[in-house]
């Protein structure tokens, strides 16, 4: 089972649906047994959302690069 940090370093390819299966399931089980990782999800889920409504062009590659470039890490 992977930790929080690895958790984190898959967390936007798990929303994008890029990681193989192995890795999804991987991440999957971290985030029904972690409670702070499931918050984080559904945090960047509803961020998701969120921009998806407020926007009707698509965010360019980007903009996506310097967004997660600017995310905080967990240590």
């Amino acid at each position: 089972m992977c930790d929080c940090i690895d958790c984190e370093k898959m967390m936007q390819p798990y929303l994008d649906r890029e990681l193989t299966e192995e890795q999804r399931v991987e991440a999957e089980e971290h985030l029904d047994e972690c409670s702070y990782c499931r918050k984080r999800y559904r945090f960047e889920e509803t961020l998701r959302v969120y921009v998806r409504q407020a926007v009707d062009e698509p965010m360019p590659p980007e903009l996506k690069q310097r967004l997660a470039a600017m995310r905080t890490p967990l240590i």
